[in-house]
């Protein structure tokens, strides 16, 4: 079985590239395929089980945009087929359509995913989630410049509880196409949702959803949850 990381010479801001340590520490089968931003990525000539990109800066989105846009009908047919892919951060803006910004030119994006990004260079955000995925609930953290809108329909990933979804007074956080799961959380977000890690693991088709570490990483979820539930803090800072 093997999970592929896009790009992980840029997309590796904000300890996103755990989530691919954590698997791996998961499940020691796992085979990890690093794709750099000069070769075809492998998932379009073989089987894998899990597509993962993570957040980048402003430069490195678009770096990651060009070196995908040569295998866009190929990538538009592996989504619509049932590939899982997770993005997490700001890495599913390169699968939306554009990325405006106050502070340079507008960076066009795939196209795959309904949606465009806003980004405010003085503004920075930052903030907390506590949302839910079905019935399991997610917790994970949000540092970015801007936020998304849709320009379309198409499934959130996460319903929001506390914090903020994909813009300001949105309940949905995130987007879902077929096995595409993106999100902006960060955290990493793996490691912080053991639940859903589990959930991940089947879909990849894992022999087997035991956790590493699993004890202290449920512990370590479940206080996370009650300190983000509590009403008396603020989940932006």
């Amino acid at each position: 079985m093997k999970a592929e990381v896009l790009f992980p010479e840029v997309g590796n801001l904000s300890g996103d590239l755990m989530n691919i340590r954590y698997l791996k520490q998961c499940c020691d089968k796992l085979e990890i395929v690093e794709t750099d931003l000069k070769s075809r990525p492998a998932f379009l000539d073989e089987e894998v089980a899990l597509v993962y990109m993570g957040t980048a800066t402003e430069t490195g989105l678009a770096l990651a945009a060009e070196a995908l846009r040569p295998y866009l009908d190929e990538i538009r047919a592996k989504i619509d087929a049932g590939q899982l892919m997770l993005l997490t951060g700001n890495a599913q803006e390169v699968f939306g359509s554009y990325i405006d910004s106050d502070q340079a030119e507008r960076m066009e994006g795939l196209g795959i995913l309904p949606l465009h990004a806003e980004y405010h260079m003085m503004q920075r955000h930052n903030s907390f989630f506590l949302g839910t995925f079905g019935e399991t609930v997610i917790v994970g953290f949000k540092s970015l410049f801007g936020h998304t809108y849709p320009d379309g329909e198409c499934e959130a990933l996460f319903h929001t509880l506390r914090g903020v979804g994909r813009s300001g007074g949105s309940e949905d956080e995130g987007y879902r196409m077929n096995n595409l799961l993106a999100t902006a959380l960060t955290g990493p977000l793996l490691v912080l949702n053991p639940p859903f890690t589990k959930t991940l693991l089947r879909m990849m088709g894992a022999e087997d959803d035991a956790l590493a570490f699993e004890e202290a990483a449920m512990e370590a979820y479940r206080v996370r949850v009650a300190e983000f539930s509590d009403e008396h803090r603020d989940p932006i800072y």
